[in-house]
């Protein structure tokens, strides 16, 4: 699978793969590394109903392995790819979250591990940045659309495209009123980037595009639209 998505790479010089867990120590024989990007995690909802252990450890676990070894190794800057589901319930206050916005998230459910561990992931950032100095840097992501869509991704939009080329009608089993935030995967790689250059020590960014927002009815009836087919609720 690396393989095939760094083809294009992965005969160059400056290109090293290496295959590991982050849930356990990162070889010494990596060495010093200038950055790290720390984008590993279930992102998907089968993702945290499957391995709901996985995805809690590998954004606590994971992330103490990889910090641990950037604060030791002379690491320059440390990503932390967050998501904007730390926001939780919107308290009916705002219409847009600012990155000091908190709601509410029932943790005593299995769907609360993802955004949960995401939340104590950053606290993690924050507890080695003051312990350790290690300069860390949080975008927060929000729902990533583009040709790197998985067919086995089980998200909303995956699902909606999957029915749509199969000729089907996308059915919703809701009135389809949530509010969601989109954005294209190469403005993602763009905001990460730049935050990565220009961002804060410490700060938490949000990566999103107002343009994105829309309604998940809105979102299965565009492409109905465009499939010839319908929208069931």
């Amino acid at each position: 699978k690396a393989r095939a998505r760094f083809a294009r790479h992965w005969d160059t010089p400056g290109f090293y793969f290496v295959s590991g867990d982050v849930n356990q120590p990162l070889p010494s024989y990596l060495g010093t590394v200038d950055y790290i990007f720390h984008a590993a995690s279930n992102t998907h909802p089968v993702a945290y109903a499957t391995d709901p252990v996985g995805t809690v450890c590998t954004n606590i676990l994971g992330t103490d392995n990889l910090l641990k070894y950037a604060s030791e190794n002379s690491c320059r800057r440390f990503i932390f790819a967050s998501t904007v589901e730390i926001y939780g319930e919107n308290r009916g206050d705002c219409e847009r979250f600012a990155e000091d916005y908190c709601g509410y998230i029932d943790c005593n459910t299995l769907r609360a591990g993802y955004p949960e561990s995401k939340r104590a992931g950053e606290a993690l950032c924050q507890a080695y940045m003051k312990q350790t100095g290690v300069d860390v840097i949080i975008p927060r992501l929000p729902r990533v659309y583009g040709p790197t869509l998985l067919q086995s991704d089980t998200k909303a939009l995956s699902q909606f495209i999957r029915k749509a080329l199969a000729g089907e009608d996308i059915i919703l089993k809701s009135a389809g009123t949530q509010f969601f935030s989109y954005i294209y995967v190469g403005d993602a790689v763009y905001g990460v980037l730049y935050t990565l250059l220009y961002g804060e020590s410490g700060q938490a960014y949000n990566i999103a595009d107002e343009s994105s927002d829309i309604t998940l009815r809105e979102l299965a009836q565009i492409i109905a639209e465009m499939a010839g087919r319908k929208v069931v609720f």
